[in-house]
């Protein structure tokens, strides 16, 4: 029997973290440049891609296609949907791979227990509670986008195994345009197993979407969400099981 969710908005948190209401510290620091972090934290990059491939590859099954096209990228923006758990802290750094990602999330994800402390040495940017750590954060998005990927889940929820795109605001978009990056697309889609009843994964990159020098910021800002949403809906298209239904409440 097929797991139901029932939600009302794409806005409901279908999955909650441990410490929901996790609230970052007055003093959270962003951008970390003492040695000794830099070393614990490509240490961390190490175990992190050498346990991806054994999560993702091994239990998942996951493939990723189109790769090709990150190979002599050295920074950009890559907006993913949000369908799981674990796999979406670890997939990104397959797909970056060599490239150290830096993964924009919740506060709430540093509330785990032991984990949670750990995100951040591991690239987590949590998003500021409150306008006073705005400044911060978003010169921290500019300090690690020079040379290294940044990655967005603009759908903000996680919805275990969604097999389509929720409606998402443009506020992500103004990182790249702000920065003149190029954006690319990662599309988890699930296809059904012919042996194990959970599904295959199958990843697909695509772009790049870059700004137009001619236009403002804000038509930009526009006409990328427009780009990425399109692309991941028509990806979205490939998936054919699914392992998790999703109805909205009455």
């Amino acid at each position: 029997m097929k797991k139901i969710y029932y939600y009302s908005t794409y806005e409901d948190d279908i999955i909650k973290s441990s410490n929901q209401d996790y609230k970052l510290k007055d003093n959270y620091k962003w951008i970390h440049t003492n040695i000794l972090y830099k070393i614990l934290s490509f240490f961390l990059h190490i175990f992190i891609i050498i346990f991806s491939f054994l999560y993702s590859k091994l239990y998942l099954r996951v493939k990723i296609k189109n790769k090709k096209i990150l190979k002599h990228e050295k920074s950009y923006f890559l907006y993913c949907n949000h369908t799981q758990m674990l796999g979406d802290v670890l997939n990104p750094f397959l797909i970056c791979l060599p490239k150290h990602p830096f993964i924009i999330c919740s506060s709430s994800n540093l509330g785990i227990p032991f984990i949670g402390k750990l995100l951040p040495m591991a690239g987590a940017l949590p998003i500021p509670n409150n306008i006073h750590g705005l400044i911060k954060f978003k010169d921290a998005i500019k300090y690690y986008a020079n040379n290294n990927p940044i990655i967005i889940y603009p759908e903000a929820h996680l919805w275990p195994y969604a097999t389509f795109i929720r409606d998402f605001p443009t506020t992500s978009f103004h990182y790249p345009v702000e920065e003149n990056k190029k954006i690319f697309t990662a599309t988890t889609t699930y296809t059904k197993s012919k042996i194990f009843k959970r599904p295959n994964i199958v990843i697909y990159i695509d772009g790049p979407f870059t700004s137009n020098k001619e236009l403002s910021k804000k038509e930009n800002i526009k006409i990328l969400h427009d780009k990425v949403y399109e692309t991941m809906q028509k990806r979205s298209k490939l998936n054919n099981y699914e392992y998790v239904t999703y109805k909205k409440k009455a």
